[in-house]
């Protein structure tokens, strides 16, 4: 990327924050329906989601606007309290910037320093959490009563779901998922995986091909677990195939998730390092919605593979 196209891309950023920030004075000085309104309108646009930021290569730019961005989204939410795609969009974003940005802070920092990676992690922990919350409100908008029905029979509070609610299921499992996953050691939250596991099985069975297999993705680090957490290798194998092939070997982020979950849960350093090295081989750029992910995938597939001998101490291979 060119330093002029930098620009132009910062000048963009800018300019859209900047539009929105106006309109949120609007609010502030409006009357009550003047305000409601503009709200409104404000809402609609950034829930379309039309940022593109996807297609960035630049993280630190994305970064360094996100926490605004979601700001923006919470302020919009105290006028517009049950605006589904608002709910919707503010969760995804809360998932992308923990996920994206303090869990890798969080990597990045373990090599020096434990107190600060734990600090992340726990910070990352409950962003997912505040995310999770978001889209709780939007499923419990769009059937009233379901999140406590949730923790009850998930599988069954989840049945008149259809192929248009994929989008909110999928990413209440990934706010959710990811708070455990960062939580193991909270009895409260492990608890939980029932819901994560029954959310995403929902999104296969309404669409498998959702984001090019995003929750065969999610999947991988359930099922990646031992036989008593309810875990399967066969079914973990299946569904990182399923998550290569549904988003056309174009993303890094599945062979990210099989080495982190499943080889190095077994110790296993041959495919552990076999599945980063495939993760590095993805042309980032060869899928221009792919691409931030992409590049955020491949930085924390290189932290990886120079920490292999700390996180691995079997020099031998597999331990299967």
């Amino acid at each position: 990327m060119t330093s002029e196209q930098i620009q132009r891309e910062e000048d963009r950023l800018r300019g859209e924050w900047r539009t929105a920030a106006v309109l949120l004075a609007t609010l502030a000085l409006s009357g009550c329906s003047a305000r409601h309104f503009a709200a409104a309108r404000v809402a609609e646009a950034l829930a379309a989601g039309g940022s593109g930021w996807g297609s960035d290569d630049d993280p630190q730019l994305v970064g360094e606007a996100l926490p605004f961005a979601l700001k923006t989204y919470e302020s919009l939410l105290v006028e517009l309290p049950d605006h589904p795609g608002l709910l919707l969009a503010t969760c995804r974003g809360f998932v992308s910037y923990a996920s994206g940005w303090v869990e890798a802070e969080a990597d990045a920092a373990e090599a020096d320093s434990y107190e600060r990676a734990e600090a992340a992690r726990q910070r990352a922990r409950k962003l997912h959490l505040r995310g999770r919350d978001y889209c709780l409100r939007a499923l419990d908008r769009r059937w009233p009563g379901l999140a406590e029905r949730l923790s009850i029979e998930p599988a069954k509070a989840l049945a008149p779901a259809t192929r248009a609610d994929a989008d909110l299921l999928y990413w209440t499992g990934a706010a959710w998922g990811s708070a455990i996953a960062l939580g193991a050691d909270r009895p409260e939250l492990v608890g939980d995986l029932p819901i994560v596991r029954a959310l995403f099985e929902r999104v296969i069975s309404l669409d498998e091909q959702y984001d090019r297999g995003a929750a065969h993705e999610a999947m991988i680090a359930l099922d990646a677990r031992s036989a008593t957490m309810g875990g399967s290798e066969e079914r973990a194998r299946l569904h990182y195939d399923r998550a290569v092939t549904l988003s056309g070997g174009l993303r890094a982020s599945p062979h990210v998730a099989w080495a982190w979950s499943w080889a190095l849960a077994r110790q296993d350093r041959t495919e552990f390092r076999a599945a980063l090295e495939r993760a590095l081989a993805v042309d980032a750029g060869a899928s221009a919605p792919d691409r931030l992910a992409n590049v955020l995938a491949q930085q924390r597939a290189r932290l990886l593979l120079s920490r292999i001998d700390d996180l691995l101490l079997d020099s031998s291979g597999s331990t299967e």
